[in-house]
């Protein structure tokens, strides 16, 4: 029997309107309040950034991940505070055809297809992958995501950068957990539904409850 292949999970915050950061690339209208901030430092401390660690009384985070694979925009907000290595703690891949090559230190820096990418990573020996974002990446891997967490603040934010940037492409998820907060955020547990399932029928415009149901969404590349 062969080794189990790792499993990519994306462990996002979002909005009720699907958006993880403004158009900007900001999200400080998603705040960490204190009693999600109690549970999440216990149950996903690996997700904080290193340099967070000591405030927040992490020490020494364990859990199922041990790689974060992020994106060009998600890296770069800790670029410009002068933060070359996020998530010291993982092992960081970035995922972009503009930042010159790995200099040994921080990030891998990974310029070819993410799918191909991913579906090798999985095959390697290793804890589960966490997919740190942005949407642009997030849409492209969707297909490879096993599960998907998802920190939904009770915001809507009416624009923003989505949660998965892609064209059309219905993936369904099966509801494995839920936990509700006192401030107001639900945290989501979903798994991907088996392989023969995952992409929902049905045609653009069909009528479901009531509503007219319609999808667009721009293609996605990574930079």
């Amino acid at each position: 029997m062969g080794v189990p292949l790792r499993k990519l999970v994306y462990y996002v915050a979002s909005t009720l309107d699907g958006f993880i950061a403004a158009p900007d690339g900001s999200y400080d209208f998603l705040p960490l309040e204190p009693d999600v901030a109690a549970h999440l430092t216990a149950g996903w401390p690996q997700t904080f950034p290193t340099f967070s660690h000591p405030q927040l009384g992490i020490d020494r985070p364990t859990g199922r991940f041990d790689t974060v694979l992020m994106g060009r925009a998600t890296y770069d907000p800790a670029l410009r505070a002068g933060i070359t290595s996020p998530y010291a703690h993982l092992r960081q891949y970035v995922f972009s055809r503009s930042l010159p090559p790995s200099a040994g230190t921080g990030p891998e820096v990974v310029a070819g297809d993410p799918v191909a990418f991913v579906r090798e990573l999985k095959g390697r020996p290793g804890g589960d992958i966490w997919l740190c974002g942005g949407g642009q990446l997030a849409g492209q891997l969707l297909p490879e995501v096993d599960e998907l967490v998802v920190k939904l603040h009770p915001v809507v934010a009416g624009s923003g950068i989505p949660l998965a940037a892609r064209g059309f492409a219905a993936h369904r998820f099966t509801l494995t957990g839920t936990r509700a907060f006192d401030s107001g955020l639900v945290l989501l547990h979903y798994a991907a539904a088996p392989a023969g399932g995952r992409h929902c029928g049905g045609r653009t415009g069909a009528v479901r409850n009531g509503s007219t149901a319609a999808g667009s969404a721009g293609e996605s590349s990574i930079s």
